[in-house]
């Protein structure tokens, strides 16, 4: 959603400004053309040439560039950007802002923006909570701005962060929901839980129980969602994989039962859920201590039943979510699925059978087929894993009638 967009991001005296050299890189990653502009005491925290390496742009930070008199225009860089953010957002800077005073290169391009401004504020507990402060970013928003606070999702209410700068990644979140919604996207403002990988089962400090599951699947759907202007969280189990769309939020665990909570944690507020892990179905009943030696021939490992997350959130689904699951079988293939698509009380189950070449764990490729609640069966054929993903949130836009 940042691909292409003209961000001006201004940097204001706070120990936070560090964390712009992090937020301009993914900015810049995430495909945006960043223009930077540096107050004087901000520079004494962040140099310019640190910033202007990664920005692939020269700093501002006067009125005037040099002796020959050519100065940098506030009014056209507020006319030029689609957005501008000040990351960090100090006390002064707010105040300034607030209150319409001029005195820097970065006040003067506030005051002529025609684009959406997005502060993220930085300071001392005790100046965070003052009424000044309080009054000012009421202010702000009253203006049309935007308040991002630590607490990614929340406008500048109460005390979420306790004046600690949002993180660039959380920063990076919260623009590019706005530009979903702004732009239309399907699914802006859908908050979609995405399960994915493996899980791994300890049976002492050095083995465990798991399976072949990459993840890659499961981050695919969920890029695919965020590019609809979902907002994604994925717990993911053990994996090497990560999102390619700097919106998606991660949650890593471990186990089985790891990731019940973390995904029961995220279930009540999600509007989508899609169970992509391979979730093991048995845990080991014991876990040693210490490292178990070899001693006999045969070796005996008591098993217990691991909790079914899909079909133990299924029971606390409403009417108003959505609930899809996989299905990875080697026979019966379609009986199965649909056995699991009622049981666990989904709207739809994609079935990937390992007697198909090219699809299940291990593989770039996949080929699945969709059982549908309403009893419809769709077929498609072998296609990449980005390309299976585009498909299953078509059908899960189609299931929403966008």
């Amino acid at each position: 959603m940042l691909q292409g967009k003209k961000i001006i991001l201004g940097i204001s005296g706070s120990i936070a400004a560090y964390k712009s050299a992090f937020l301009t890189r993914l900015l810049i990653k995430a495909g945006a053309d960043v223009q930077i502009i540096l107050t004087q005491a901000a520079a004494e925290f962040v140099t310019p040439l640190t910033l202007a390496t990664l920005s692939k742009r020269p700093v501002l930070q006067q009125y005037v560039r040099d002796s020959t008199g050519v100065w940098n225009n506030h009014v056209e860089l507020g006319l030029w950007a689609d957005a501008m953010i000040m990351a960090p957002a100090s006390a002064n800077t707010l105040a300034k802002s607030a209150n319409g005073l001029c005195d820097n290169l970065l006040a003067a391009t506030y005051l002529s923006a025609r684009c959406p401004v997005f502060f993220a504020p930085a300071m001392d507990l005790d100046m965070y909570v003052h009424p000044a402060t309080r009054r000012n970013l009421e202010t702000l928003r009253s203006f049309g701005n935007y308040i991002i606070e630590a607490e990614f999702g929340e406008l500048a209410s109460g005390l979420s962060g306790q004046g600690r700068m949002a993180e660039p990644e959380n920063i990076i979140a919260y623009m590019e929901a706005y530009f979903a919604k702004k732009e239309g996207k399907p699914l802006a403002g859908k908050n979609v839980l995405v399960t994915a990988g493996p899980t791994h089962e300890p049976i002492d400090p050095v083995r465990f129980i798991g399976n072949h599951s990459s993840g890659k699947m499961g981050f695919a759907i969920a890029d695919a969602l965020a590019r609809q202007g979902a907002n994604v969280t994925v717990v993911a189990g053990p994996t090497s994989h990560k999102p390619h769309q700097l919106s998606v939020k991660v949650k890593h665990v471990t186990t089985a039962a790891q990731m019940y909570e973390a995904a029961k944690e995220s279930f009540g507020s999600s509007d989508i859920a899609i169970f992509a892990a391979a979730v093991a179905d048995y845990t080991p009943s014991e876990v040693a201590n210490q490292k178990i030696k070899k001693s006999e021939n045969d070796m005996f490992v008591n098993l217990k039943k691991t909790t079914d997350i899909a079909s133990e959130l299924g029971k606390l689904k409403t009417a108003n979510q959505i609930t899809i699951g996989f299905a990875l079988e080697t026979e019966n293939e379609q009986t199965n699925a649909q056995s699991k698509l009622e049981r666990k009380n989904l709207d739809f189950v994609v079935l990937n059978s390992l007697n198909d070449e090219g699809a299940g764990f291990q593989h770039d490729t996949n080929k699945i087929t969709v059982l549908h609640r309403s009893g419809e069966v769709q077929a498609f054929p072998l296609k990449s894993k980005e390309t299976v993903a585009e498909d299953i949130v078509q059908l899960l836009l189609q299931r929403l009638g966008l």
